[in-house]
């Protein structure tokens, strides 16, 4: 007979600003568990994390948690207590085991913190290694973890996925990092419009997982209203419909691997002035940042030595390292905010930055989600010269018509970051700077922000600990190794893991066994030859694609007129919906045309 299980949720019911937030919740987690929690921004995650704690009661419904259980939360935004780290971490054990202060410092060694360090002064690295630390110290019965990963650098974020795996306890996590979810979870609960589902796979079957239950949810709703299908399915639509189309984008991120790698060997095998004379020559605007032999440190500090690069208009870099090794002060040297002690930097001409803050410091929490788009004027926002109407632009970014006059402060931290993204890419720019903005943000939100990126038609510099977001964007990395080691690999994070071991932990950091390299996978059988209906399927797929790319651009015009929410609001929403449903529609019509056009030159370019 299976064991009981240790923290229960039954019939759980409640409400936000008088509308029920989720109801009918039920869902029991048990030794041994390793949960995560999915949803999207906004639908209730870490309110239900919570629940579970018992910080928060339910309206109705019961909680049961096994006696003599311990249970530990590491919030979104903990608050830290005590004067100093050792002090807050010590309030994670047991009360009758405080006076074992050797834990603390086994605790305080591990995650790389001085416990003598005053609390009211951390960075948010510090501050979020010494929340961890406060939760883990006590290894509870019952381990809650809402967004464990953000500001932590990858030594630290390795480290507490081999420490997860020793647990023996239960763990319900809520993370935005892929990778992280992936190595960890066994067991997955999904939050979809106040609903708990559960089911016994890894977070490696989500999407799989979801489209059975979409499809299955479709197939029951097909007696119903149409336009009441498409506002429940236009956003879970259109976010598995962004998921098959990143696999396009996803191969040709690879290609352009291939050319930076080639443009790299050319540069080494030309000679360092040869190049320069050569683009001298080309139109304004096509080197970004030229970077020569630069060096920098504060005092004793070395921050880099001797580094070079070359970033042209189309590179999206990744800047990699541990907390503390200088990866801002590396993108202020490039970016020209800082001046290098030693060699130059050269930047390209008629630059049009733009910078995402990881803190969000240009959003006022007062404003709403419209005013902050258009800046209180009017009900257009401009997109990189085109106007859009603000409510057709706020879908874009999965925010619903509802939310536009929602304060900013009433906002989840994902949110934000959705509402500072929409706000940044809306404004004309060709070096987008974003450091760390992944933080906070749900995966459907991770989907849309690499479409949106993927479609950024200048030059990225991204700061980022996630390493599947890197994996997916990035055509080279600069890891900062620190000591004054900065070297470029091309390729995303997993390239630059086969190039170079991973990076030394920061002082304390037991570092984690490397992972041993994976089995290369079965050659693929031959494809056969296409069948009867797929060489007319394949002949009708261009029509099909030249009729939503009409339809699209019909319909943009339509949102875009900034009469028309006066003239008609349902129109708009009606539009809007259908916009959505053609752009899905168009990623799916061109990734089956890939994959029958594929196969068809796989046979031999027979049908």
């Amino acid at each position: 007979m299976a064991p009981p299980p240790l923290l229960t949720l039954r019939d759980v019911r409640l409400t936000f600003g008088g509308k029920p937030l989720f109801e009918g919740v039920t869902a029991a987690i048990g030794r041994g568990d390793k949960t995560c929690l999915v949803g999207r921004n906004g639908s209730g995650k870490s309110t239900l994390l919570k629940v579970f704690a018992g910080e928060i009661l339910a309206d109705s419904g019961e909680r049961f948690l096994q006696p003599g259980c311990r249970v530990a939360l590491l919030a979104q935004d903990p608050v830290l207590s005590g004067p100093t780290i050792a002090d807050h971490v010590a309030l994670g054990l047991p009360e009758a085991e405080r006076d074992q202060t050797y834990r603390v410092e086994t605790m305080l060694d591990a995650l790389g913190l001085q416990g003598d360090r005053d609390t009211s002064i951390l960075s948010g690295g510090e501050a979020r290694r010494a929340a961890l630390a406060q939760a883990l110290v006590g290894e509870p019965d019952v381990l809650l973890l809402d967004e464990p990963t953000n500001h932590l650098d990858l030594p630290t974020i390795l480290w507490l996925e081999q420490w997860l795996a020793a647990f023996t306890g239960a763990v319900v996590m809520i993370s935005h990092d892929r990778r992280f979810l992936e190595t960890v979870s066994k067991q997955l609960l999904w939050l979809e419009r106040g609903v708990v589902r559960r089911a016994e796979v890894g977070f490696s079957r989500f999407t799989e997982w979801q489209e059975e239950i979409l499809a299955a949810e479709e197939a029951t709703l097909a007696r119903v209203d149409n336009r009441l299908r498409q506002e429940l399915y236009w956003l879970a639509r259109g976010v598995t419909a962004r998921r098959r189309r990143n696999m396009g984008r996803l191969r040709a991120l690879h290609t352009l691997r291939e050319e930076r790698g080639e443009r790299k060997n050319a540069v080494l095998a030309a000679g360092r002035q040869v190049q320069l004379a050569a683009e001298s020559g080309e139109i304004s605007g096509r080197l970004v940042i030229e970077a020569d032999k630069i060096g920098k440190s504060f005092g004793e500090r070395v921050i880099c030595r001797d580094f070079s690069t070359r970033i042209l208009r189309g590179d999206r870099v990744g800047l990699i390292g541990p907390n503390g090794a200088g990866k801002s002060t590396l993108l202020k040297l490039l970016t020209g905010v800082l001046p290098p002690e030693s060699g130059t930097v050269r930047l390209g001409t008629n630059l049009e930055p733009a910078l995402f803050d990881q803190h969000r410091s240009q959003l006022d929490p007062e404003r709403s989600v419209w005013d902050t788009l258009t800046d209180g004027r009017g009900d257009q926002v401009w997109v990189r010269g085109t106007p859009r109407h603000v409510v057709g632009y706020m879908k874009d970014f999965l925010f619903t018509e509802a939310q536009a006059r929602t304060p900013v402060r009433a906002l989840s931290g994902g949110e934000r970051n959705r509402l500072l993204l929409a706000k940044l890419l809306a404004k004309p720019s060709n070096l987008l700077i974003l450091d760390e903005p992944t933080n906070d943000l749900d995966i459907d939100t991770l989907d849309l922000l690499e479409e949106m990126l993927a479609d950024y038609d200048g030059t990225l510099l991204l700061v980022s600990h996630d390493r599947d977001f890197l994996d997916r964007l990035v055509t080279s990395v600069i890891a900062v190794e620190g000591a004054g080691e900065v070297v470029e690999y091309d390729g995303g994070y997993s390239d630059y893991l086969r190039q170079r071991p991973p990076p030394p932990p920061p002082p304390g950091v037991t570092a984690p066994a490397r992972p041993a390299p994976a089995k290369p996978a079965a050659a693929a059988a031959p494809r056969l030859r296409l069948s009867y209906n797929e060489t007319r399927e394949l002949e009708r797929l261009p029509k099909l694609i030249a009729e939503r790319e009409v339809e699209i651009t019909t319909l943009e015009a339509e949102i875009a007129d900034p009469t028309l929410y006066r003239r008609d609001p349902g129109r708009l929403t009606v539009a809007a919906a259908r916009l959505d449903a053609a752009r899905a529609e168009l990623a799916a019509a061109e990734d089956r045309w890939l994959e029958l056009e594929t196969k068809r030159e796989a046979a031999g370019g027979k049908g």
